[in-house]
């Protein structure tokens, strides 16, 4: 015994250490996905703070310079070095006119529209124009890279101010590969495909294991339950694997989300009770509107016998059966229970009677004879009261009596649904029991909307926090 229990702990700890793993596993896979979603919208601070990382990543999401702009960078570089090698002279003319003409090509082709910067391009127009204070920006650009402004103005100052201002707006440009179907190239599968082989064989082998665990399961069962999992393998809306992250860090007990839990079913449970009990309520108030408005509901009232198909469970009126035990209980039961205070409000009422007789007041003033009357009146209300209830248990068992009862029951029911079904009666009652049943149904949702089911729930989790404790 101690063995086997020893055994079981052993395997639960290893067990546990493999949920932590592969969670971890799982965590370094969500975030290499999160890194790759963010990387194009995010890429222009990589460039700027950690540009080692672009030079790494660039290639997987096939991104390269743009040709078009990696040379106008280029000819400035070159411009660069010759003022360098020989300061700002007329061989440099020949440079200054290249990138003047490039200039224009770039405001007219705009290369930054294919990776969805155009917003860069015009920044770069508006630094310029502010810079060199024209209008135009083509103007801005055939002045700027021209000898003479670049003399006056000083090459240094100028040479600074587009590094600093222009160049990386430039550079924050490049160009995306595209494949046969017109997608941008991306190689990020290369890169995520080990990790779907891991989750594939951790999922595929816990799935046979709890299947041989739970004999009454197969292997596709034990897959479908933790049907989150499947998520860690699609090649698309990686994002999504988030949900089996979270989860196996909750089991793993890694991450604590227990509050979050129950939050979440509370909100839940408020919100989707109260919808249901909204639901219900109005189906069932226009269900019997309806049967209003149709006749139905006044047809099984008064004739319920021709209310087909109605089942029956047994031959018995469950209606006139207990309205008849109701009288039984009643006469049999709770009369003989409370006959002493029947016959104290007799005797009651007949002293109270008797005193306003003149010969009831001398006869209590005779000496030895004044309780008397209140004898008399004791013994008269018992009499009175067994006699009552005796002939109240012959009537109701006398046959006679069942018969003439059951005659005025059948009268009375009868000429009430010959008046009732008179056409004004009938509309005005319809009437009144609709408007009477909406009012309700206003009134009913009303109440749901302003007192909730929070309060109910919020009863229901203390008396589970008192049972549990």
């Amino acid at each position: 015994m101690t063995l086997t229990t020893s055994k079981n702990i052993n395997n639960f700890r290893r067990s546990r250490w493999f949920d932590k793993l592969i969670a971890i596993v799982v965590l370094i896979n969500i975030s290499l996905v999160f890194f790759d979603i963010s990387y194009i919208p995010w890429r222009d601070l990589y460039c700027e703070y950690v540009p080692k990382i672009t030079t790494v990543y660039d290639p997987i999401k096939g991104i390269y310079p743009h040709p078009e702009t990696q040379n106008y960078l280029d000819k400035v570089n070159q411009l660069e070095g010759e003022v360098l090698e020989s300061s700002l002279q007329s061989s440099s003319e020949k440079l200054l006119t290249e990138l003047q003409i490039l200039s224009e090509r770039l405001i007219e082709d705009n290369p930054f529209d294919v990776a969805n910067k155009s917003g860069n391009l015009a920044k770069i127009k508006n630094e310029m124009r502010l810079h060199t204070k024209e209008k135009s920006a083509r103007k801005a650009f055939t002045i700027f890279w021209s000898q003479s402004y670049l003399s006056e103005t000083g090459w240094q100052k100028e040479i600074s101010f587009f590094k600093t201002q222009i160049k990386p707006l430039i550079e924050s440009n490049y160009y995306r590969d595209i494949d046969e179907y017109d997608n941008f190239l991306d190689y990020f599968w290369l890169i995520d495909l080990p990790f779907v082989i891991i989750f594939a064989i951790e999922i595929l082998a816990r799935s046979i294991y709890i299947s041989s665990k739970q004999k009454s399961l197969t292997w596709l069962e034990a897959l479908l339950r933790r049907w989150y999992d499947l998520l860690l393998l699609i090649p698309f809306w990686r994002w999504l694997r988030i949900i089996p992250f979270i989860t196996r860090f909750y089991q793993a007990n890694i991450l604590n989300l227990e509050p979050f839990r129950r939050q979440l079913n509370y909100d839940f449970a408020v919100n989707f009770a109260q919808e249901i009990t909204e639901m219900v309520g109005i189906q069932v108030i226009n269900q019997i509107q309806d049967a209003i408005r149709n006749g139905k509901l006044l047809e099984s009232l008064l004739n319920p016998e021709a209310n087909k198909p109605y089942i029956q469970v047994n031959d018995i009126d469950e209606v006139k059966a207990i309205a008849t035990r109701i009288v039984n209980v009643s006469i049999y039961n709770v009369i003989p229970q409370i006959q002493t205070d029947i016959e104290a409000l007799i005797q009651h009422t007949m002293e109270n009677t008797l005193s306003e007789y003149p010969i009831y007041k001398e006869v209590k003033n005779i000496p030895g004879l004044n309780n008397l009357p209140k004898q008399f009146t004791k013994n008269l209300a018992h009499n009175l009261s067994q006699i009552g209830y005796q002939n109240i248990v012959k009537t109701i068992e006398d046959p006679t009596t069942i018969e003439l009862t059951g005659r005025i029951i059948t009268n009375f029911r009868s000429n009430l649904e010959k008046e009732l079904r008179k056409q004004h009666n009938l509309k005005e009652l319809e009437n009144l029991m609709i408007d009477m049943l909406e009012e309700i149904k206003i009134n009913y949702v009303k109440g749901i909307a302003l007192s909730g089911l929070e309060k109910i729930l919020d009863e229901a989790n203390i008396i589970e926090k008192n049972i549990t404790h």
